[in-house]
């Protein structure tokens, strides 16, 4: 029954078409990017087969033979310093698109999509990448690479926080600023909201990772004050539209997330917290979070001795909800 049912949905979301034939958000922000190739494909190189039916899945679930593909968008000119914008879970590059226009006028600014999200690569796990903390953190590397010279600023959203900072951990030559939005910071936070932590669930996930709805309005409207518009709307529905692999992919880092989370916080407030951490660092935080509850960030701030800014009317995608403020915020944090 489980089995039909995820068909089922498969059939009624996939169909679902564009509303006019006018070129749609979605597509306007996937021309601004561009496909940067980054991290080695891991795994036998088989072609991808659906976790549930083991049926062969099609070519936009699909990996490049060498290096995966990750969508980025850049604004402003690559001789300024640059200033690398990392999406939360679930969300992607699209949530900075209110900050990069300002960041651009001065700064080199870059918003990528995480592997298994908006338009880059959604491999299927055990065919090449298995969304593991791990895989991310070791993947940081490659794309900030292929996207950066020199020295960087890192601006981090919500719970990829403690991948950003175990990667910079050991690279803090090459890291200017740390500014960190709406992050995991208390053992409370370890546990996800039940919004992100159904697509973990057996059976019950694998469905529920296949709703748009779900997998996309329902998490950036439940977690803050954000009010979301169709069209926006739209472009964060488009790749469970398109395809089952980002699906998929959502349910395989539900899944890390759940397991791997919290010692990956722990060991970010340790990092933090240490005598040899030199990075200049940044919290960021939006006071209406409905995940993540500000009880001891303040404490955490204090101690740590890092600089602690508070958004009132910001939830945790305090990118979407205040964009302008945060893309201004970031420039004074990176000016001072």
């Amino acid at each position: 029954m489980a089995f039909l049912l995820v068909e089922e949905l498969a059939i009624v979301f996939f169909c679902i078409g564009k509303y006019s034939d006018e070129p749609s958000p979605a597509d306007e922000w996937f021309e601004q990017g561009k496909i940067v190739k980054a991290h080695p494909v891991g795994g036998t190189g088989d072609k991808a087969k659906d976790p549930i039916f083991g049926l062969a899945m099609g070519g936009g679930s699909q990996t490049s033979s060498d290096l995966f593909r990750w969508f980025c968008v850049d604004s402003g000119s690559a001789d300024n310093h640059p200033i690398v914008l990392i999406h939360g879970f679930p969300s992607q590059a699209y949530s900075y698109r209110k900050v990069l226009p300002i960041l651009s006028k001065k700064y080199h600014a870059i918003a990528f999509d995480w592997l298994g999200f908006g338009f880059s690569d959604k491999p299927q796990p055990r065919y090449g990448f298995d969304y593991t903390l791990d895989e991310y953190t070791s993947s940081m590397e490659s794309i900030i690479d292929e996207t950066t010279k020199g020295k960087a600023t890192l601006v981090v959203q919500g719970y990829f926080s403690p991948v950003v900072v175990k990667y910079a951990s050991s690279r803090q030559e090459k890291i200017t600023d740390l500014i960190l939005l709406n992050p995991p910071l208390t053992a409370k936070h370890a546990n996800l909201p039940s919004t992100l932590s159904i697509f973990s669930n057996f059976l019950l996930g694998e469905i529920f990772s296949q709703d748009p709805l779900r997998a996309s309005d329902k998490a950036l409207t439940s977690c803050g004050p954000y009010v979301i518009k169709e069209d926006v709307a739209m472009v964060y529905r488009r790749p469970y539209l398109t395809s089952g692999s980002a699906g998929f992919a959502l349910n395989a880092i539900s899944r890390a997330m759940k397991k791997e989370l919290k010692p990956y916080i722990e060991e970010m407030r340790r990092i933090l917290m240490d005598e040899n951490w030199q990075v200049k660092t940044t919290i960021i935080w939006g006071e209406r979070d409905r995940w993540l509850s500000y009880n001891g960030v303040q404490e955490f701030c204090i101690e740590s001795k890092h600089r602690l800014i508070r958004l009132p009317m910001a939830g945790h995608h305090v990118q979407e909800d205040s964009g302008e403020e945060v893309a201004q915020l970031i420039a004074q944090v990176v000016g001072r």
